[in-house]
Formats: structure tokens, C-alpha cells, sequence
């Protein structure tokens, strides 16, 4: 009996139903991160779960993903998270500096300000060749960071020169940095305020150094718009954003209310003391962002090492895990508008994770000032997913 038009119709719309089920049952991914414990800030997930990846893009996130022919990552016993961001490096100072710093899991950086507007283009090209999205702060101070000071001459506090420096490497340059401590800058003030003259014509962020400033932090603080950045939060006294009673400041809490951000910067010196750290972390005032100040030293310094390094210190006070990898994704692509679609393993976002291993122990870990204490986790970097390829820990 023929088969009427209807009929037809019918049945190849049910082939090509079925050819379609067929071709998504062997989606062609390019590689599969297998098993691991996936945490995702950005998506409130915390699971065991497959990641699947085609074409540089997440393509999938969850269980028993078919892998067909694609390379397969064992993430069994490993945690699973977005590529890690760090808002405040000096990364861009040698050319290795990103390709360390990516086997500690970070797809993305930002230099906080190594060069000012004399030697910002030889940065820049760091950023340009590195293997992951690299930017750079310019320092106000023209000559960058100085050993005796990068603004203490207050004619290098210029102006013109980072405005022109910004608008030369605008694709490079996301905003400016003022390092405002008394052995860099003694007119904290009129260096904050220049800082802000050559931001504003470009609607960039400043980020201050703040601790141990000339100035009480109530008159600095009061100088920054809504997506500024404070960073060294943990700074000790003077000038901490904590009192003498050890309660944070109400100037801090209104900052925040008006849209600061307030990042770590471990760093080496000064910055990080465990006594401040402490009462900071007992107020409930946790960090934004979690970074490094890390340069190609690092490695050899016990208190930073590497950023998964950093983020135990807040592990052992007290933040879960979801807390911690917040402030190094989702939170950390919300400070500058280039990082935006980072931080995240939403379907269709870059294919960027870093593989984490938590280990349970005993573990030492280093304020600014030689103080050791002891926690019971932390965090070692695993391997790297940049772009959907996979980079294995050295």
C-alpha cells in the first residue's frame, strides 16, 4: 500500500529526530575532565561531575558523559574548578612569569602595576605573548615601582604621561594602580587624587596599596569611587582597616557598601600579618578577591608559593571551599569589565579549569613577618585546562 504524504511526513521527522538523539549521544568532544569534585561558585555546583569540552568551550557538565573519541582527564579524588583568576601580580615583569604562574592553575592575570608609563610598552608586550589573557595596571608614578619610592618625588605622580600610556595600550591597560605606603609616597593624597585624574577620562578602576600610610585610611577611602580596589586588606597598623579594638572600621564597611572591592595581595613584606589577619577574619569580613603579589620569586618564598597556596590560608580561618574558589573566579571576574565572561564553567563560557588537590594534614603556613602557624588543609595545583587544551603540572 503506498505511503500517503502524511504519512511520509510523519516518518521522516522521526528519522530525523532520531539522527539527531544519535548525534548528541556521540557528541564530538575534544576532551573530557573526568570524575572530579566540580566546584562552580557561578552555578551554586559543588558535585562529582564530567566536563566535557569541544572547540575551546564547555560543551557539558554532568555525570557519565559519553567521551566517544575524545582525550579523557581522571579527576577522581581532585577538585574541579574554573580557571583561577589573580587581580594582583607583577607577572608582566620577565616573559616566563605567566607560564609559571598557568601550572598553578591561573588563565588570567592582572599586574598590579610593575611599570608606570616609561616602561609600560615592554609589559605590555609580556601580556601580549603570554599564554593566557594577561593586563597590566599603569602605576602612576611614571618610573614604576622604585626602591626609593615610586612617588616620593611627587613630580613622578604624572598625569599626562599614564593618560597617554592608557590610551597607547588601551587593549592592555584596565586601570591604574597608586601604591600609597610612607616609604612610596609621602602626599598620599594628591597621589590618589592624580591617580583618579588619569583614570577617569577612561572609566578604569584605581587600586590602592594601602598600610602604613601617611594619611588616616578614613581621608583615603573617601577619595575612591564604586570599583576601586583596596588591596593588602590585611595590612597590620597603622592605618589598618581595622581598629585598636580590632573591629573593622565603619569608613571600610561604608566603602564596601558603595562598591569597593577589597582584595588580599598577599605579597612578601608588610602586608600580611596574622594578628590583623585574625581579627579581620573574625569580624566576618572576608575578601573579595583572593591574589598573590606574585612574581617569579614566589616559588621560594614559604608564605606564597603559588595562589592554591594562598587560598589555604583561608581554608584553615574558616571559609568553605566554595567561598575560597569564589574569591579567586566568579568575584574576581566581576572587579575588571575584560574578565567578565571568566571564572565560570557555564555551558558555552571559554573552557578554562584548574585541577586542585586538597590534602589533609599538617601544614605551615607564613605571615609577612616570619610568624608560622599551622592549619590542617591545603590546596595543591593539579594541572591546567586553558582554552579547552590540557597542561599538565611540570
Amino acid at each position: 500500500m503506498p505511503m500517503t504524504r502524511r504519512q511520509f511526513v510523519s516518518t521522516a521527522a522521526a528519522a530525523a529526530i532520531g539522527a539527531r538523539a544519535a548525534r548528541l549521544r556521540a557528541a564530538p568532544y575534544d576532551l573530557v575532565v573526568r570524575g572530579g569534585r566540580v566546584i562552580d561558585p557561578s552555578l551554586g555546583l559543588d558535585a562529582v561531575r564530567d566536563v566535557a569540552i569541544a572547540g575551546g568551550r564547555i560543551a557539558a557538565v554532568e555525570r557519565g558523559v559519553d567521551a566517544g573519541d575524545a582525550r579523557v582527564i581522571d579527576a577522581r579524588g581532585r577538585l574541579v574548578v574554573p580557571g583561577l583568576i589573580d587581580v594582583h601580580t607583577h607577572y608582566a615583569r620577565e616573559a616566563e612569569g605567566p607560564r609559571i604562574c598557568l601550572e598553578d592553575g591561573v588563565t588570567a592575570w592582572v599586574d598590579a602595576g610593575s611599570a608606570g608609563a616609561e616602561a609600560i610598552a615592554g609589559q605590555v608586550a609580556v601580556a601580549r605573548d603570554a599564554p593566557q589573557q594577561g593586563r597590566l595596571l599603569v602605576n602612576i608614578g611614571r618610573s614604576g615601582i622604585l626602591p626609593g619610592g615610586d612617588t616620593m618625588d611627587l613630580d613622578l605622580a604624572d598625569v599626562g604621561a599614564a593618560r597617554d600610556a592608557i590610551a597607547r595600550h588601551r587593549d592592555y591597560v584596565v586601570g591604574v594602580k597608586a601604591r600609597l605606603s610612607r616609604n612610596v609616597a609621602v602626599d598620599d593624597v594628591e597621589v590618589l587624587r592624580r591617580s583618579q585624574q588619569a583614570a577617569s577620562p577612561f572609566e578604569l578602576p584605581v587600586m590602592i596599596h594601602m598600610g602604613q600610610t601617611v594619611s588616616p585610611l578614613s581621608t583615603i577611602l573617601a577619595l575612591l569611587k564604586p570599583g576601586d580596589i583596596v588591596t593588602h586588606m590585611y595590612a597590620p597598623p597603622p592605618n589598618a582597616i581595622v581598629d585598636d579594638d580590632g573591629r573593622i572600621r565603619p569608613e571600610v564597611l561604608e566603602a564596601r557598601r558603595r562598591g569597593i572591592h577589597f582584595d588580599v595581595a598577599n605579597g612578601r613584606v608588610g602586608h600580611l600579618r596574622w594578628d590583623t589577619f585574625d581579627h579581620i577574619m573574625a569580624s566576618g569580613f572576608l575578601p573579595d578577591t583572593i591574589s598573590t603579589d606574585g612574581n617569579l620569586t614566589s616559588r621560594s618564598v614559604p608564605g606564597v608559593v603559588d595562589l592554591p597556596q594562598v587560598m589555604s590560608k583561608f581554608l584553615d580561618a574558616g571559609m568553605t571551599l566554595a567561598q575560597v574558589v569564589a574569591c579567586v573566579t566568579v568575584n574576581a571576574s566581576r572587579v575588571f569589565p575584560h574578565l567578565r565572561d571568566r571564572g565560570t564553567l557555564h555551558v558555552g563560557a571559554r573552557a578554562d579549569l584548574a585541577l586542585l588537590e586538597l590534602r589533609v594534614g599538617r601544614f605551615e603556613f607564613v605571615d609577612n613577618y616570619e610568624n608560622i602557624r599551622r592549619g590542617g588543609q591545603r590546596l595543591f595545583p593539579r594541572g591546567t585546562v586553558l582554552g579547552g587544551e590540557w597542561i599538565p603540572r611540570a
